[in-house]
């Protein structure tokens, strides 16, 4: 078959009432986030998960691990695991909590606030792609639109 048939039947896909679902909408932009986000800071093996840990962590010096977790909408244990991963690298030490000694606080390293300086960059640059065919009142719009699917999560 040609490429030009293939290509025709390819794009002749009836795609149902997926197209008219929120959810939907929402993966494709997540996949096409997911792929720009490989081609720039992805290629500091950063995802866009760990990116808003580490942005979450310079904001809040000294975050306990629970509180990360409830911040970052992901279990204790998962946040145990990201931060043993970003302690090997270098990127975020623990110390002792200050007004409890039974729980561990979080904060950036040197490394860590290097790195982080450089991913802004580049995940502004993403950003900007992603959402090149907005104005900017669309992008403003587009974003409280989006909060208002997780209005307590600002």
């Amino acid at each position: 078959m040609p490429a030009t048939s293939a290509a025709r039947k390819k794009s002749a896909t009836n795609y149902g009432m997926l197209p008219e679902l929120v959810g939907y909408q929402l993966r494709m932009a997540q996949i096409a986030l997911f792929r720009d986000f490989a081609q720039g800071p992805g290629g500091e093996d950063v995802t866009p998960g760990l990116f808003g840990v580490l942005v979450i962590i310079e904001a809040n010096p000294d975050l306990k691990q629970s509180e990360l977790a409830r911040a970052t909408q992901l279990d204790r244990s998962t946040v145990v695991t990201v931060i043993d991963n970003l302690e090997r690298r270098g990127l975020v030490e623990r110390r002792v909590a200050l007004h409890d000694r039974r729980s561990n606080a979080i904060r950036l390293t040197a490394a860590g606030t290097a790195l982080l300086r450089k991913l802004k960059r580049q995940v502004s640059q993403h950003e900007k792609r992603l959402l090149e065919n907005f104005s900017e009142a669309e992008r403003a719009s587009f974003i409280a639109l989006l909060r208002k699917v997780f209005p307590q999560h600002r």
